[in-house]
């Protein structure tokens, strides 16, 4: 059973599963070893002790691919097995001679999907150095096939685990760009989140400090709504984190009139989101949040006027104008979500020579 990191259940991977298939085309190859233990003119004890251990030997080399699933590389496990399989080669090469060179392939295949790849190399030049001179040695001409088979079937399969591993790793960085992207998403809808709401604050706990002596009631009243505020800005927090907030165009419409209005800002605000394009509402929404909080914050201004069409919204304000300063960290924030929509997000002097933000689809 395969658990998700949330403790989910996940289907099991079909690759990870079924992939010592790919070991198994290459058991054809068994054919050279086992005619010639057939037709080997030694004893039945002899030609069953050497089938027996070809046998055996295909086991150990199935049983290596069982276990690797798709983790390829268990480089002790594998030398093991390597061994275990070179000494069931011997009864076979006293059965049959240099013909048991129709089981290197086996080595082969399974030094390249149990090793590090450059070692793999190493032991698949090994056998064939060790074919090529003992046929040179005492072989006959035919078998300088068993060196081309072997090399080029270690070529074949060596391709299909450098194709892997690559593939391998592109899912660990698809992963990990992944998980940086969650990672910015959450970050921008906090300071979002918390962009507005402490501006909110900050409006409000100025205004209380400036009635608590000449209208104790009133500021009561602020202190009361900053404590729903903190409390409603710590749920959003929250439900963020957890990925499960989305703005709501309505609520924000409603919340920006009010923000305006608290920090003095003369507010013309639409009261119906109807006329916006459902696609883009929550976009709007989430851009609207923090154009008005750089309104209250930073523009020191009297009037505010936002409009809304089918695909684009305007906040327009009389304050001091974007002039030269960089960029807010919010607006960054908005002009990504606003991109990832298919929309554009810009930020120019008002004719009214304050700030004019403008989204477009």
């Amino acid at each position: 059973m395969t658990l998700s990191e949330d403790g989910t259940t996940l289907a099991p991977d079909p690759w990870a599963k079924f992939s010592w298939l790919l070991a198994t085309p290459w058991l054809a190859f068994l054919t050279f070893p086992v005619v010639g233990i057939v037709q080997s003119p030694v004893p039945v004890a002899a030609q069953a002790g050497a089938l027996t251990a070809v046998a055996a030997f295909v086991g150990a080399y199935l049983y290596g691919f069982i276990t690797n699933e798709r983790t390829w590389v268990r480089p002790r496990r594998g030398w093991i097995l390597l061994t275990v399989m070179a000494a069931l080669t011997v009864p076979v090469l006293l059965t049959i001679g240099l013909d048991v060179f129709g089981m290197s392939t086996f080595l082969a295949v399974y030094a390249i999907f149990s090793q590090p790849l450059r070692r793999a190399v190493w032991v698949v030049a090994g056998l064939v150095v060790l074919i090529l001179v003992s046929v040179l040695l005492i072989g006959e001409p035919y078998q300088f096939m068993f060196a081309g088979i072997t090399a080029g079937t270690a070529l074949f399969v060596g391709l299909i685990r450098w194709i892997d591993g690559r593939q391998q790793q592109r899912d660990v960085l698809e992963k990990q760009l992944a998980m940086t992207s969650e990672r910015e998403r959450v970050a921008r809808d906090v300071h979002d989140v918390l962009g507005h709401s402490l501006t909110v604050v900050t409006v409000k706990a100025e205004l209380a400090e400036r009635l608590v002596d000449a209208d104790p009631a009133a500021a009561k009243a602020e202190i009361a709504a900053i404590r729903s505020l903190t409390r409603e800005a710590l749920g959003e927090v929250r439900a963020t984190v957890a990925g499960l907030r989305v703005a709501r165009l309505a609520d924000e419409l409603t919340a920006a009139r009010a923000a305006l209005t608290d920090a003095g800002v003369a507010a013309e605000v639409p009261e119906d989101p109807a006329v916006v394009d459902p696609r883009h509402r929550i976009v709007i929404a989430w851009v609207l949040r923090e154009a008005v909080t750089n309104v209250v914050r930073h523009s020191r201004a009297t009037r505010c006027e936002v409009s809304l069409s089918t695909d684009s919204l305007v906040v327009a304000d009389d304050g001091v104008g974007p002039g030269g300063a960089a960029e807010s960290g919010g607006l960054r924030g908005a002009r990504e979500r606003v991109a990832d929509a298919g929309g554009t997000l810009t930020v120019r002097p008002s004719e009214t020579g304050g700030t004019r933000v403008e989204v477009h689809w």
